[in-house]
């Protein structure tokens, strides 16, 4: 018995080579790109092992979790780290940045997320891509979450490693991701000792097995259906225009905030300035007294099929997050959510 998932022809080194060139068109890059088979875990990790060790020090800027993990993972590669810490409802700014780069001139790695989906903010990377080639410090980006809702731009704003991963705004598959990669990037790693080799965390393994040789014969078998559903993702994105999807990401967050305001009943943007607001997924702030946690399973027994968690962790309590991204960055997706929410409120009044 046939079926269209199953006996596929393979995928075979052209066609991984043509979607990888996808990836750059979407990023306007001319750096080497490496689609990874994998979660975007996979190269968030394994590009900060290759390009940290002892004799870095870096600055790990956090806005959200995962800059926490970032920082955990800097550790573990034995650099020095300075966390910088922004409240969740706000953004970091250029300015600060440089503030940390005069208080450790000798700060030579930068990391940073782009949007965090978790807290709902956003940063202004071309600012801070700025300040970061001024210190001549290597630049690391998560922007797995906003590829899709906002540019995501590595060679104007000079990030050397840029991860993102098809899941969210880009409305495709979960099981592999991509990473781009400048020259120096790829120098560090080369001169790093600890960098991962014989190892799936390798960048440098696929560097020397895909990359330098041409990119003619596969290392190992892709990941086939997750790369095929890849590469409509981005024939989808370019057909419509990918102006036109970040637009449908701005309106449905721009939507959603205001569309809580009028709610009513305390409900608030978490996030305090509009700048601030990543185009992802908006967070509110519940009104006292109130548990966002069990505002959301009220909101869920009526459809449960609608993008909506309570915050992680201590946020639990405090915070609500309307996930429009990718096919739910619609206005029927906005209104069905905050009518959801609307009732809930209702019924715990």
């Amino acid at each position: 018995m046939s079926h269209p998932f199953l006996d596929l022809p393979p995928l075979g080194a052209e066609r991984f080579a043509a979607i990888e060139d996808g990836i750059a068109r979407l990023l306007g890059t001319r750096q080497d790109v490496l689609v990874t088979q994998g979660e975007a875990l996979l190269p968030l990790e394994g590009a900060i092992r290759a390009a940290a060790g002892p004799g870095t020090v870096a600055l790990n800027v956090i806005t959200g979790p995962y800059g926490q993990t970032f920082g955990d993972w800097l550790r573990a590669c034995g650099a020095t780290v300075h966390d910088f810490s922004v409240p969740f409802h706000t953004a970091v700014t250029a300015a600060q940045i440089r503030e940390a780069f005069a208080e450790h001139p000798e700060i030579d790695f930068v990391s940073l997320v782009h949007a965090e989906a978790a807290t709902g903010n956003t940063n202004p990377v071309a600012e801070i891509g700025d300040a970061v080639r001024e210190q001549g410090a290597l630049f690391y980006l998560d922007a797995v979450a906003s590829v899709g809702a906002e540019p995501v731009l590595p060679d104007a704003w000079g990030v050397d490693l840029c991860v993102i991963g098809a899941q969210k705004a880009m409305g495709g598959p979960a099981g592999v991701s991509a990473i781009s990669v400048s020259e120096r990037a790829w120098a560090r790693m080369a001169a790093n000792p600890r960098a991962p080799r014989r190892s799936y965390l390798s960048l440098l393994d696929w560097k020397e097995r895909w990359i330098d040789v041409g990119r003619r014969v596969l290392p190992h078998a892709p990941a086939q259906l997750e790369m095929l559903a890849l590469q409509a993702c981005l024939e989808r994105i370019e057909s419509v225009g990918l102006d036109a999807v970040m637009a449908r990401h701005r309106d449905a967050a721009l939507a959603t905030r205001q569309g809580a305001v009028a709610l009513g009943g305390g409900l608030e943007p978490y996030v305090y300035e509009e700048k601030d607001a990543a185009p992802v997924a908006t967070t509110l702030r519940v009104p006292s007294g109130a548990v966002a946690s069990e505002l959301v399973a009220r909101a869920l027994e009526s459809d449960p099929a609608l993008p909506l968690a309570a915050g992680g962790g201590a946020l639990a309590k405090e915070m609500i997050r309307v996930n429009h991204y990718g096919a739910d960055a619609s206005p029927e997706t906005v209104q069905r959510c905050l009518a959801a929410i609307g009732a809930a409120l209702g019924d715990g009044r």
